[in-house]
């Protein structure tokens, strides 16, 4: 049975996993996500008890390519929705998602805070928890290399073949 994510009202707190084929709106729908987290965005008890920002956010994907595309991606996605919550992006059409999303901010001030978030945020994706799995784990090893008694020199193979 195929379910339809919608991203507006999908609670936020916990995992969330999203398979689905090529092209089907995997990176739009997580960059709509991120959005929302960033934003603290979502009904009481559906949301985190804050706004995130991107190093809190752990996304997870399968290629070095694809961790590249959804940071730019969502850095874009931030960027074009604060200056949409700001009024100031006439020149794209109507963005349902967003149009929906900014119902939610509905004074002026509300809707400029959020674009600051979102401006804040579209920055601080460089430092974005966006990684392969095994950079993840990785990352995981060094950072708690005490505890696991790992090497903090240890590099990662690209190709087995050098442990033949």
């Amino acid at each position: 049975m195929t379910t339809i994510l919608d991203p507006l009202h999908l609670p936020l707190h916990g995992s969330r996993l999203i398979e689905a084929s090529a092209g089907t709106g995997k990176t739009w729908t997580i960059a709509a996500l991120y959005l929302r987290l960033i934003l603290g965005h979502g009904a009481e008890g559906e949301r985190f008890a804050r706004a995130l920002l991107p190093e809190d956010i752990l996304v997870m994907t399968f290629t070095r390519a694809a961790t590249q595309e959804l940071k730019e991606r969502i850095r874009d996605r931030l960027q074009s929705a604060a200056r949409y919550f700001l009024g100031s992006d006439h020149a794209t059409p109507p963005d349902p998602f967003l149009e929906t999303l900014l119902a939610d901010y509905s004074s002026p001030k509300t809707r400029a805070q959020a674009a600051h978030k979102l401006v804040l945020a579209a920055d601080a994706m460089d430092d974005s928890a966006i990684f392969t799995i095994d950079a993840w784990c990785q990352r995981t090893l060094r950072e708690h290399a005490f505890a696991t008694g790992s090497d903090f020199r240890e590099t990662l193979l690209l190709d087995e073949t050098d442990l033949r």
